[in-house]
């Protein structure tokens, strides 16, 4: 197995996706925090891969992980941020709701999705699957737009802590910048 250090492309030569979501209806989405997509994040070959993947996501402290694909319908997540590793085939992944953007997630791509970022499986190639954690122990809710949702996951999202690291480079990664350093500058705390 190949080490974690390894694993990662340096982040000076990391192409990040950034997009800020504002409100789509029954979709809170995140006007502060913007979805984070890290395009060829990993080179993964095997099985093996999957298993160094989870444990640089547990060093930093992103837990509770799953293998799965992401649901063709409408959902977000109003009590945790959740991380989001391809690790097999492509799908086209649309963010924010039906007004949103769609944007493609390929084997090796990390996305970072905010609490209350809506995101479903508009279509999908080559047996695509992922791996997903979450920051911190936070524990995920379920949503899906439907009426009586938002009023609860508003006041959710508004307790979700920020998260202590990047699910992949830690206390210094391009998370932490975009995510802590804007809080601090538009908020002057956090």
């Amino acid at each position: 197995m190949k080490s974690l250090v390894d694993a990662l492309p340096p982040i000076q030569k990391l192409n990040i996706i950034r997009n800020i979501l504002p409100e789509d209806g029954p979709f809170p989405n995140n006007a502060l925090l913007p979805l984070l997509l890290y395009k060829e994040a990993f080179q993964i070959s095997d099985r093996h891969d999957t298993e160094t993947i989870k444990e640089i996501l547990e060093t930093n402290s992103w837990t509770n992980s799953w293998v799965d694909g992401i649901l063709a319908e409408h959902h977000y997540h109003s009590t945790a941020h959740e991380v989001l590793v391809a690790l097999k085939g492509s799908a086209r992944v649309q963010f924010g709701g039906p007004n949103g953007i769609t944007l493609m997630f390929e084997k090796g791509d990390v996305v970072i999705i905010p609490a209350g970022v809506a995101h479903r499986n508009a279509d999908e190639s080559n047996g695509f699957s992922c791996l997903g954690a979450y920051p911190d122990g936070q524990q995920y809710d379920m949503n899906f737009g439907r009426p009586g949702e938002k009023q609860v996951a508003d006041e959710n999202i508004k307790k979700v802590s920020l998260p202590e690291n990047d699910p992949l480079y830690g206390s210094d990664g391009p998370l932490i910048k975009n995510w802590i350093g804007e809080n601090k500058r538009d908020t002057g705390s956090l």
